[in-house]
């Protein structure tokens, strides 16, 4: 059985001084996370981001450059998670819409009291992606690459199918 890590995204949203957070049920434990999820087949790494922090935040939310690529693998269980963190801005508030299943809350809370917060984290890699946006790493989206058959067979390459 090969090495399969489950490819994530997340969303990095910082409104005066505070940051869109989801408080969720995972296994008992009530836990902080940015809002976040897996990849669907078919979906791009952007549209993944867009409709995670839709799905648990009711934001709207607009992709506006990569802040990193992280490998975490849990040590409790052994799943491995490569997560593409995102940064941007979120709009269109839909107060009324349920949020995704195990979501208690969506909520904004500044850096220092996610910190005093540390073991309420999901993972390592949500206080990671904060402190690696915070020192302003970025990368413009267009560095995230979705080659379709088409497009990666147009290629200057070798391509064995």
């Amino acid at each position: 059985m090969g090495w399969n890590p489950e490819v994530t995204v997340a969303a990095i949203v910082q409104l005066d001084h505070r940051f869109l957070i989801v408080e969720e049920r995972i296994a008992g434990r009530l836990v902080l996370n940015q809002p976040a999820g897996h990849l669907e087949d078919g979906e791009t790494l952007v549209e993944a981001v867009i409709r995670e922090t839709r799905e648990e935040t009711a934001w709207r939310f607009r992709p506006e450059a990569l802040v990193g690529t992280y490998l975490w693998r849990n040590p409790t269980d052994g799943r491995s998670f490569l997560r593409f963190a995102f940064c941007g801005a979120v709009d269109d508030h839909r107060a009324q819409q349920p949020l995704d299943a195990g979501i208690q809350r969506a909520l904004w809370i500044s850096h220092e009291q996610l910190l005093a917060q540390a073991p309420r984290l999901r993972s390592p890699m949500v206080m990671r992606c904060l402190q690696d946006y915070l020192i302003g790493r970025r990368q413009p989206l267009d560095t995230v690459a979705c080659l379709g058959l088409e497009s990666a067979l147009a290629m200057d390459c070798v391509v064995s199918l």
